[in-house]
């Protein structure tokens, strides 16, 4: 089974966990000022490593896949929205059957070596992520600096060149009105907030992405150990305002099967509504409210409800108002599997 249909450790908090890590090969301009000379030399370079780095990985080119494959990588944070929408010439992944490690070739760096798993799980990530790119490291010769370190598209990468990520939901915090409070906190520890895809997203469904902001001057064990303190922090604070709301279990309750009607009865609903709906019925499933379906089945729902793995599941491309009544159709199927 995949990784975003697993629950993991703390996985009522923390929905998955990301190392990504920045590479550059020597000797190449940044993918920012390459030709498309020297992005076709990264493309064939990194596809014939492929046989000898392992890992079941597989070469795929961006110009090959439809728009919907794409998106659907997205949905998924294997890719950027960025680099989906923009590398299509110039841009290829390097994935697995379990599609825990993905690698985004010519993204804003060469390569952007990406590790993830369903939970709270940073150490492990990280041993994957160091294990994999030290393998690359005898493949290829990266452009490092005695001084710096890694060498980076962007200045704030530069030195271990990671972001470590953890996906957190937060609904509870949301509804008594923290959430904000709790955020501002841990970006002044140090850390970043963004939305559901990275940079200049916004919050989806009480969805939040944290990682460190801090690349240089600091090792990759101390940004696991900072952010993971910071993230022990933020699951304390959530179950408290999940303690704190489940004093008034009828409203409550009331609040989550209502989320969960509208969900098992609706004819249509859009990938919004989805969203905010499944985040309440997610709350209520954690906290043993809502006993009719499980984690699975909340982990299915939140990725077959998004545009394009709906599409994909059901093998057809459907025009916007199409998916509304095929995404209600869809949380039914998977509601009574």
């Amino acid at each position: 089974m995949n990784w975003y249909l697993q629950s993991g450790k703390e996985s009522d908090v923390v929905l998955s966990t990301r190392i990504r890590l920045a590479r550059n090969l020597k000797d190449v301009p940044f993918v920012g000022h390459m030709s498309k000379t020297d992005a076709q030399a990264v493309l064939e370079k990194i596809k014939s490593i492929v046989p000898v780095l392992g890992y079941g990985l597989k070469f795929l080119r961006l110009k090959d896949m439809d728009n919907t494959t794409r998106l659907s990588l997205i949905e998924k944070h294997l890719i950027s929205p960025e680099f989906g929408a923009n590398k299509d010439e110039i841009g290829a992944i390097l994935i697995n059957d379990e599609e825990n490690i993905c690698i985004m070739v010519n993204e804003e760096d060469h390569l952007r070596i990406q590790v993830l798993s369903s939970g709270l799980d940073l150490e492990q990530s990280l041993s994957l992520a160091v294990e994999i790119d030290e393998k690359i490291e005898t493949l290829v010769n990266y452009a490092f600096s005695e001084k710096y370190g890694f060498l980076t598209a962007c200045p704030t990468n530069v030195g271990t060149g990671m972001r470590a990520s953890v996906m957190v939901h937060l609904p509870a915090l949301t509804l008594t009105g923290n959430s904000r409070k709790v955020l501002e906190a841990a970006n002044s520890f140090g850390m970043n907030i963004r939305g559901v895809y990275g940079e200049g997203s916004k919050s989806q469904g009480d969805l939040y992405q944290i990682s460190n902001k801090q690349s240089l001057g600091v090792s990759e064990k101390e940004i696991v150990k900072n952010l993971k303190a910071i993230v022990e922090k933020i699951i304390e604070q959530e179950r408290l305002a999940r303690k704190y709301l489940g004093k008034d279990q009828t409203d409550l309750a009331d609040k989550v099967y209502r989320a969960y009607g509208i969900l098992s009865n609706a004819r249509k609903i859009s990938s919004d509504e989805a969203k905010e709906l499944l985040s309440t019925v997610k709350l209520g499933v954690d906290m043993g409210i809502l006993t009719e379906i499980d984690d699975t089945k909340v982990n299915k729902l939140i990725l077959y409800t998004k545009p394009a793995n709906l599409q994909i599941r059901i093998g057809k491309t459907l025009d916007s108002y199409e998916r509304d009544i095929k995404r209600a159709e869809e949380i039914k199927r998977i509601i009574n599997e």
